[in-house]
């Protein structure tokens, strides 16, 4: 049996370099290519490989919103993950999405060929660089913190760098009550520090 893949990543160097790797494989064909989501889904759809190496932040439609899509229609297809990142947020959203795999680019040209094969044979396969924040996802280890509105303006206002005195100004209460807002955001989210709490949201997806 050939496994059928479909490419998908703006970065044409990198697509040519993961191209002649799983070429080399003598069960594997690349039967496509894309730069952007939309190409992504449209070759998807007429195609229906058996795996589709999606990176995760395509121009356009991104890598989960393409996997969505594909798992709305009940395709066949088997999605792997492909990321210069090894933020929760991106690794999370792609695994709700459909996600088999999670393959950071910095790993992948050793590990691709592997992590298809896993693909189509049911399996799940994920980079050594993440395995423990997935298993830690996977298990649901690590829930998303429930901050308050308030708390969630008070956090984009920390990433911004504005003290507590600055927050309160902005947000129409005193220094004090701004205080109070950051100790509920650095008790939510484990932190010790205003920057570990930022640095903790943003690779939650909390903030942007």
């Amino acid at each position: 049996m050939t496994i059928r893949v479909l490419l998908a990543d703006d970065h044409p160097t990198l697509r040519l370099g993961l191209r002649v790797l799983l070429e080399r494989a003598p069960d594997i064909e690349v039967v496509a290519e894309a730069e952007r989501g939309e190409e992504a889904l449209a070759k998807i759809l007429a195609l229906q490989p058996d795996v589709a190496v999606l990176d995760c932040q395509l121009p356009g439609l991104s890598g989960p919103e393409v996997a969505r899509e594909i798992r709305r229609r009940g395709l066949p297809t088997r999605i792997l993950a492909l990321s210069a990142y090894r933020y929760e947020h991106y690794i999370r959203g792609m695994l709700e999405a459909g996600a088999v795999g999670y393959l950071l680019k910095e790993e992948a040209p050793e590990a691709i060929v592997e992590a298809v094969r896993a693909a189509v044979q049911g399996g799940m396969y994920f980079s050594p660089g993440v395995a423990d924040l997935v298993k830690a996802i996977l298990e649901g280890k690590r829930e998303i913190p429930q901050l308050t509105e308030r708390e969630r303006e008070v956090l984009r206002l920390m990433a911004e760098g504005l003290s507590n005195k600055e927050i309160g100004a902005r947000l129409g209460f005193s220094k004090r009550t701004a205080a109070f807002h950051v100790g509920n955001i650095l008790q939510k989210l484990g932190a010790a520090s205003r920057t570990e709490a930022v640095v903790r949201a943003r690779e939650r997806g909390i903030i942007g």
